[in-house]
């Protein structure tokens, strides 16, 4: 139940790099309460709260901590008084085990030596609070899975002191079974009174588990609101884009583009968790993939890309007879595929790069001229139209790459992948950390390169997302492909079930699925 005194409260928060991007935000948190923060990319969301956590100290403002003046020096002064923060990116050391992890900065020491036995108990015991028991401490971070990992990350949030959490889109790369058993957690905080930030573009999300939340704007202050204020829920997206627009049913004014020819065709693609997986994809046609986090998804693309080796099986292309299957990325981009990874940070861009340098990179080719020299009003020309496309919000294209926000940054990864203008795309999580407008904007862009003839194969945990934007649906589970949908024949339940079926005694054989 949601108290009435203040956990936290700023005032007048300011921060100005090379151009203001917050701009006087107030904002109280009381105790035992979840409040939601909202906002379009670049409304000042994450800098509000890497302030809070002592990650970057504010231009102007103050800020209470249970009433006393608090301004953190750095984030581990932050959290000696109760304040953690889980950020949307990852920031796990991936060669560390899962309790050095768990424990990094507070190993238990005996004589100067850490001690292993009591660092093993003691991630074990953190693990298993939150519900975590089938993770192994000895292994390695970068052996789990991207949901794995955040939820690794939050159960060392919640090792330390926690007074204030702050969750920056925790359930991104949740499956739902996560997701629920994170929310339970969640209830159990503000029941003891702990103040929790939580930022998240699922507004259904917001709707289920918020008591109340605030909307910024271009990095200002709009308005507070109880979250019973909205109904519907999507109402708020009024006040994060200061226009009215209607919201779309999933199923509504969805325009089918697909033509006769078959762009892709996967036979028995096989490697790692990937088992016997077949399926086609037109000219024009939007291919979904659904499947619980685990299932298969991403190896499937990466094995289809040649970012993985495949055990066995063909991928053919245009129509060809001939089959492929490629044992590395570059002969992928050279037989006209793009792939935009689930993980940008570590997989999809060069942070420290520019903009201008992560856009143009795959296509340097197409911009050099006769004597191998960047033609750089070509490129700047070809930049700034991609830019406006997907309505990157940036100081200029020099910008890197590292200082834009996660949505932003996303952005940039598929613009790279538009102006290399390939047959075949292959997005992982397209619009994972992405704010409603820009997932409408990117939703847009999947029309248009239908409309065009391009072949998309799109994977999302977002069924809802599927739902809006694909013609037919394939579900993975368990690493096989176990049944297909076309649009005017699924339904969300039906999908969910052959989600799990893989981990059934009744599950499903795959014959490059079961068309409904």
């Amino acid at each position: 139940m949601t108290g009435t005194t203040l956990r936290f409260s700023a005032e007048g928060l300011s921060k100005d790099y090379v151009v203001r991007v917050l701009d006087g935000v107030s904002f109280e948190l009381r105790a035992g309460e979840i409040h939601a923060l909202v906002g379009a990319n670049g409304a000042g969301k994450s800098t509000l709260c890497k302030m809070i956590s002592g990650l970057v100290p504010p231009t102007e403002g103050q800020m209470l901590l249970n009433g006393v003046p608090y301004s953190p020096v750095d984030k581990r002064s932050a959290e000696s008084l109760g304040v953690q923060i889980v950020q949307q990116e990852l920031n796990l050391i991936p060669t560390l085990s899962v309790a050095e992890n768990l424990l990094l900065g507070r190993y238990p020491q005996r004589w100067g030596v850490i001690n292993r036995r009591e660092l093993q108990q003691q991630a074990r015991a953190a693990l298993d609070r939150f519900g975590l028991s089938d993770i192994s401490t000895d292994q390695s971070a970068g052996s789990l899975g991207v949901g794995q990992q955040q939820m690794l990350e939050i159960a060392a949030a919640l090792d330390r002191k926690c007074e204030l959490l702050i969750l920056d889109e925790p359930t991104a790369a949740l499956s739902a079974g996560e997701t629920e058993r994170l929310f339970a957690r969640l209830d159990e905080l503000r029941a003891q009174g702990v103040g929790i930030i939580y930022i998240s573009h699922r507004l259904d999300e917001i709707a289920r588990i918020a008591d109340r939340l605030t909307v910024l704007r271009d990095g200002k202050y709009v308005s507070t609101h109880a979250v019973s204020e909205f109904q519907p829920i999507e109402r708020v997206v009024d006040l994060m884009t200061g226009e009215t627009q209607a919201v779309q049913h999933a199923l509504q004014e969805h325009t089918n583009h697909s033509r006769e020819q078959t762009l892709l065709g996967v036979d028995g693609m096989t490697g790692g968790p990937v088992q016997e997986v077949s399926f086609s994809v037109q000219a024009g046609e939007r291919y979904g993939i659904a499947g619980l986090v685990g299932a298969g998804r991403t190896e499937l693309l990466r094995l289809i890309f040649g970012a993985d080796r495949a055990m066995r099986g063909d991928i053919f292309l245009r129509g060809e007879s001939v089959p492929r299957r490629f044992g590395h990325p570059h002969q992928a981009v050279a037989a006209k595929m793009a792939m935009v990874t689930e993980d940008r940070k570590q997989n999809g861009l060069l942070l420290s790069q520019s903009i201008r340098v992560n856009t143009t990179l795959p296509s340097l080719d197409r911009l050099a001229g006769t004597a191998g020299v960047i033609d750089r009003q070509r490129e700047a020309t070809v930049v700034r139209t991609e830019w406006e496309r997907l309505g990157i919000h940036a100081r200029d294209m020099e910008q890197s790459v590292g200082t834009l926000s996660g949505g932003n940054q996303q952005k940039v990864a598929v613009a790279k992948w538009l102006l290399k203008d390939a047959d075949v795309f292959l997005f992982d999580e397209p619009t994972r950390g992405i704010d409603v407008a820009a997932r409408r904007k990117i939703h847009q862009l999947f029309d248009e390169l239908a409309r065009q003839g391009k072949a998309l194969v799109i994977v999302s945990s977002d069924l809802e997302e599927l739902f809006e934007t694909c013609d037919r649906i394939g579900v993975m589970s368990a690493g096989r492909l176990v049944s297909e949908y076309k649009r005017e024949e699924w339904s969300y339940d039906a999908i969910m079930q052959d989600c799990f079926a893989g981990y059934t005694s009744q599950e499903k054989t795959n014959s490059g699925g079961t068309t409904r």
